[in-house]
């Protein structure tokens, strides 16, 4: 898989005590890596990395992105060969309540990153996850690309905006090719999958609610999103950074989007219908009223610049990604001590995407 890229090297992991950080740790270790995870303790509980036990298989540290001292400290002491940034304030509604330490964690974070890496001198392969969210919202149908203009109207699509223009500015300024750091952006859908037990998110709302027996509230039902199954990016994410690594990498290290297949996006509504189906039970319903803060209504991804430059496409459609999220879910159980069970669940999901992944001929497993 992605060509021996990490089998034996050493991977730094910002922000891998998270949703898609425990996933992205899991994988990487079952590719050969040797991990090294900096991040605040688990943001959620239950929480995946506890579940999947990670915290004993890595070298880890539990510290603040934004304490720049630290985390120069800890780039210098691992050397990594290859970075994957991923520590951030994630939640859009969660910015409107606290914006100044969305722009500090997800901005300054960055810089901080990108500072250590530069100070240290240390050649290497980075990967910053920014979002989807980062493009100037204009409600359009079609896929944003990345030539469009960023922007954003909330303070979480803002800050993700001006960390784009941030890895742009540090690459060009300080990250010239002899130096032999590439560095990267990765703009990706709205993401599903087991063992995310964030709160405001629809996923883990519903499994909440179809457990206990409630209906679940859904906000902006109209809203079209690309939704994709955590392993689609984060296969993403491991592509991108294997192909910086090789001769001639450089030329690659900009900005990339990675979702569905344009036939693959959904209304929130649909995803709602889906869970409740797989799920075999339950009910939703429009939450009442129109009086909470913005969201956008679509959001579409163009992905031809991935499937023409890195070969890179999907693999799972939209039912694929949901019939494993709620068997991921129904499998596991809501407590911590199942760190056995929760680790063979992603391991499973990891292994059935590579499996057809290879079938399909992806250009990673090649």
């Amino acid at each position: 898989m992605f060509g021996g890229a990490y089998d034996g090297k050493k991977v730094l992991i910002t922000g891998h005590t998270g949703f898609k950080g425990s996933w992205l740790t899991t994988w990487l270790l079952q590719l050969g890596a040797r991990v090294a995870g900096y991040a605040l303790a688990p943001p959620t509980n239950p929480s995946l990395f506890r579940a999947c036990g990670l915290i004993d298989r890595i070298d880890h540290t539990e510290a603040d992105v934004r304490d720049g001292g630290w985390l120069r400290e800890t780039v210098s002491r691992w050397k990594p060969d290859f970075i994957f940034h991923l520590a951030a304030q994630p939640l859009v509604r969660d910015s409107y309540v606290i914006p100044v330490e969305t722009y500090d964690i997800n901005i300054m974070g960055t810089v901080h990153l990108l500072e250590a890496v530069r100070r240290e001198g240390h050649a290497c392969s980075v990967v910053v996850v920014t979002s989807d969210k980062c493009y100037e919202n204009r409600e359009w149908e079609y896929g944003y690309r990345e030539t469009d203009r960023l922007g954003g109207r909330d303070p979480y699509s803002a800050s993700k905006a001006v960390v784009e223009t941030v890895v742009a500015s540090y690459r060009s300024s300080f990250f010239s090719s002899d130096t032999g750091v590439r560095v990267a952006t990765a703009r990706a859908g709205n993401v599903i999958g087991g063992g995310d037990w964030s709160t405001d998110r629809i996923v883990p709302d519903a499994i909440r609610a179809l457990q206990a027996g409630t209906t679940l509230i859904v906000r902006n039902p109209s809203g079209v999103r690309p939704w994709q199954h955590v392993v689609e990016p984060l296969g993403a994410y491991l592509w991108l950074g294997a192909r910086l690594s090789t001769h001639g990498g450089e030329a690659l290290a900009d900005a990339w989007n990675f979702g569905p297949a344009e036939s693959e996006t959904r209304r929130v509504a649909e995803l709602a219908d889906a869970l409740v189906t797989a799920w075999g039970d339950g009910r939703w319903q429009p939450q009442d009223g129109a009086d909470g803060p913005h969201e956008a209504g679509i959001l579409r991804l163009c992905i031809d610049k991935a499937q023409a430059s890195l070969g890179w496409r999907p693999v799972w459609n939209f039912n694929t990604a949901l019939t494993r999220t709620v068997n991921w879910y129904k499998a596991v159980p809501m407590d911590d001590t199942e760190a056995g069970v929760a680790s063979e669940a992603c391991l499973e999901d990891i292994g059935a995407y590579e499996g057809e992944a290879r079938e399909k001929g992806a250009a990673w497993t090649l």
